[in-house]
């Protein structure tokens, strides 16, 4: 009679390798996160970034670590990896903040791999805009391959999946509400516009009282 033999696969929760090239890209990739957290919340939406995502079964060295990526479809929730066999999506969106060690993978590598695994749109996007020209790209999947898409309006690039406006505002990648066309804040961003808008609004009351004081004395 033989004997089966079950072996383990030990999938890794780190490539080993730093998150970010410079505070800038950490900055933002960190920043967009926040943003898709926010914008999905309450929703069956998974947001991430710089976690490993396992693409084939029982080979740990096959993955990839996108700065942020969501799901759509999935129940949101900490994960200490990402196993497309587990889960049964690939991302719905992903979004690079290229740097110059990455701009190789981000442009040339990476694309490939998200079109063979049916990543729906893939955005690039550099900080600097020193590695990328132009330094907002992105790329939407029609059946087997990748379209480029044009920038709009002024400037914007529209994520069918998302949902969002992408457009580059200075250093950072602004994202606005296709609906509504609101921008998207992280939470210290709202807290900022509330605390300016009651700021302005007891500047307000208080002209409006100064002005009624100046009435009052008038003979």
């Amino acid at each position: 009679m033989s004997v089966i033999q079950f072996t383990s696969v030990n999938y890794p929760e780190s490539d080993g390798k730093p998150m970010g090239e410079t505070d800038t890209h950490i900055k933002q990739t960190m920043r967009l996160r926040q943003l898709l957290e926010r914008f999905f919340a309450g929703q069956r939406v998974y947001v991430s970034g710089n976690l490993l995502v396992f693409y084939e079964q029982g080979n740990p060295k096959k993955f990839f670590v996108p700065d942020v990526f969501v799901v759509k479809g999935i129940k949101p929730g900490d994960r200490r990896f990402y196993k497309l066999w587990v889960e049964r999506r690939p991302p719905s969106v992903i979004l690079e903040v290229t740097s110059r060690k990455t701009k190789k993978q981000d442009t040339v590598v990476k694309p490939e791999l998200y079109r063979r695994l049916g990543v729906s749109e893939y955005f690039l996007f550099d900080p600097t805009q020193d590695y990328l020209d132009p330094p907002l790209q992105g790329y939407r999947l029609m059946g087997e391959h990748y379209a480029a898409l044009a920038l709009a309006g002024e400037g914007w690039m529209e994520s069918e999946q998302l949902g969002l406006r992408l457009r580059l505002e200075g250093e950072d990648l602004a994202l606005y509400r296709v609906d509504t066309g609101e921008r998207l804040l992280t939470a210290e961003e709202a807290l900022q516009v509330e605390a300016e808008a009651r700021r302005a609004a007891e500047a307000e009351v208080a002209r409006l009282r100064e002005e009624l004081r100046r009435h009052a004395q008038k003979p």
